[in-house]
């Protein structure tokens, strides 16, 4: 990818203040690209937008909304639009899916899981279409490896992470007709807030302290090392270039080859 590639082009990125999400906006703004950042968290979106202009020499803006609404979400668009006048990538990667066990884990659960990762992706993704469908864009959605691999601790997750990509698959087919690429990456085990939460979750469940949580993951998922956010965002980026225009509904597995089968 050329150095730059992204200039004078506008990302939006879901989940953005921390984690993977503010790894993907650093990454595309480090190749020249305008990031307009969307998270709850008004405080440490700031400082991300503040600190991401600073490193990188781009216009960075971002806008705090509760996207498990359709108002949040409308919300959102309309920040865009009025601080940008064009929408070349659109990268959802906000969610917070609990993990618990079945038939324990509350509607309430199950609700919330699909109400930020999959109904916020699917809002924001047809409020922006004609933006992006004007610019040529792309779309990246950040699902998750439980996707491909079901597990009783991580029922709602992965049934998220499912229909995510039925959506992102079903999406690229209008895109090939509006000239929008779609395509979906799936981060395994990540270093993140996210991935300390699920960690405690499984401690607590299973009698045993978080760092040898840690352990019996890697070691039973058979890979070298944790993946990290910037592993995602080069993933991404790649995604978002000239270069992978003809890579068209594609799931991506980010989880250094712990997930088996073919996909």
């Amino acid at each position: 990818m050329q150095e730059k590639a992204f200039a004078g082009k506008t990302a939006v990125v879901t989940g953005a203040s921390k984690g993977i999400g503010r790894a993907i906006a650093e990454r595309l703004a480090a190749n020249g690209c305008n990031v307009f950042l969307l998270a709850r968290s008004a405080e440490a979106l700031t400082q991300a937008a503040r600190d991401i202009a600073a490193a990188h020499d781009v216009d960075a803006a971002s806008h705090s909304a509760d996207l498990k609404t359709l108002s949040g979400c409308e919300e959102a668009a309309a920040a865009v639009l009025d601080r940008f006048d064009r929408v070349d990538i659109l990268v959802n990667c906000a969610g917070d899916t609990k993990a618990g066990t079945f038939p324990e884990q509350s509607d309430d659960d199950w609700m919330d899981g699909f109400a930020l990762k999959f109904h916020g992706a699917v809002r924001l993704t047809r409020l922006l279409w004609p933006a992006l469908k004007a610019a040529k864009g792309t779309v990246v959605n950040v699902g998750g490896a439980a996707a491909y691999s079901p597990a009783p601790g991580f029922m709602v997750g992965g049934a998220v992470n499912a229909a995510l990509a039925h959506f992102t698959k079903s999406l690229s087919k209008q895109g090939l007709k509006d000239d929008v690429n779609v395509n979906i990456v799936h981060p395994g085990m990540t270093v993140s807030d996210r991935m300390q939460t699920l960690l405690e979750h499984q401690a607590e469940v299973e009698g045993i302290s978080i760092e040898e949580a840690k352990t019996r993951n890697v070691s039973g998922a058979g890979i070298r090392r944790l993946g990290q956010p910037e592993d995602v965002a080069n993933a991404v980026a790649f995604l978002c270039s000239p270069e992978s225009r003809h890579i068209q509904g594609v799931q991506i597995a980010i989880d250094g080859g712990a997930t088996g089968g073919m996909h």
